[in-house]
């Protein structure tokens, strides 16, 4: 466990049996292998434009995130920011747009060119199928923070890691950069009450739809 003070938490407790647990894993295996297969073609064709941007760079970006009881992993996504973006940070933290534990620059000068469009249609996600794949990820859940806003978070704000992250969430479906740190908090957790693979479903319906709306 990374943050030992997670211990002394009393956490918020998932609405979950084993056998549901089970059936939610089984989903999210089923899926990530399909989403990993039909995205392939998609997959060559962002890398390439990534390459093309910067030969010398790497198409992917591993980044470590904090996970279900603290416990942290290796997130990757497509690379849509200059190698040096974590260096700057420190910069702009200061013109952070969001209230609390987290970082969001409406015009963040870190992001390439590539970078905006696979941010805006939400592209840069798709290699978080292989974190999904290996357990470290579920489709639905809260968005796995880094280290730095966990160590801002309150023993409230804790309780957002009672569970698998996941690639999207009730945040994410719910006005996502529109809502505050609060806010995010507060339906983060209405999730975990509420968790069931119906519910994953709907919210997954709702984030095709919305990814699909990105793409018109």
């Amino acid at each position: 466990m990374y943050y030992e003070e997670l211990d002394k938490i009393q956490k918020i407790k998932p609405k979950q049996n084993r056998k549901q647990a089970k059936l939610i894993r089984s989903f999210d295996i089923l899926c990530a292998l399909l989403a990993i297969l039909i995205s392939l073609p998609v997959t060559l064709v962002i890398a390439i434009l990534i390459k093309a941007e910067s030969w010398r760079d790497p198409i992917f970006f591993k980044q470590t995130r904090v996970g279900k009881d603290g416990k942290t992993f290796g997130m990757y996504k497509f690379r849509s920011m200059h190698v040096d973006a974590e260096a700057k940070l420190e910069a702009l933290l200061a013109q952070n747009e969001m209230q609390g534990a987290m970082f969001k620059m409406k015009n963040d000068p870190r992001i390439t060119r590539v970078g905006h469009f696979i941010r805006k249609t939400s592209l840069d996600e798709f290699p978080q199928f292989l974190n999904v794949l290996r357990g470290e990820m579920s489709f639905v859940g809260p968005r796995p923070p880094l280290a730095r806003e966990v160590a801002e978070y309150s023993d409230y704000d804790m309780q957002r890691l009672a569970i698998t992250p996941g690639c999207t969430g009730l945040w994410q479906v719910s006005g996502r950069n529109t809502l505050s740190f609060e806010e995010m908090v507060e339906l983060d957790l209405k999730y975990i009450r509420e968790q069931s693979l119906l519910l994953n479903i709907k919210i997954l319906c709702l984030t095709f739809k919305e990814f699909a709306g990105k793409g018109m």
